[in-house]
């Protein structure tokens, strides 16, 4: 079964909260760490928190080209897919 994150849902609008939020569970690592999600939406399988504690950073797989494969910004993916939303909405 597919996985949304709250924040794909409301930017495609469909129709569901979501089945996770990408920021809470963020907010529940230590620095350092990742914990898998599947967001089948954004095309990520992690969420992580960077060293510094400061960013929101998600595994994508790019299963044509390796070599682009890895640890994205997702602040940085939430404004390209929909780049009139505001984070403070959530």
């Amino acid at each position: 079964m597919a996985e949304f994150s709250k924040q794909y849902c409301k930017i495609t609008d469909m129709g569901f909260d979501g089945d996770f939020d990408v920021y809470e569970e963020w907010s529940k690592l230590q620095p350092g760490y990742a914990v898998a999600y599947i967001c089948e939406g954004f095309g990520f399988s992690m969420i992580g928190k960077r060293e510094s504690g400061d960013e929101v950073i998600v595994w994508v797989e790019d299963w044509d080209d390796e070599t682009k494969s890895g640890w994205k910004n997702f602040d940085d993916m939430v404004i390209d897919a929909k780049p009139k939303i505001s984070l403070d909405d959530w």
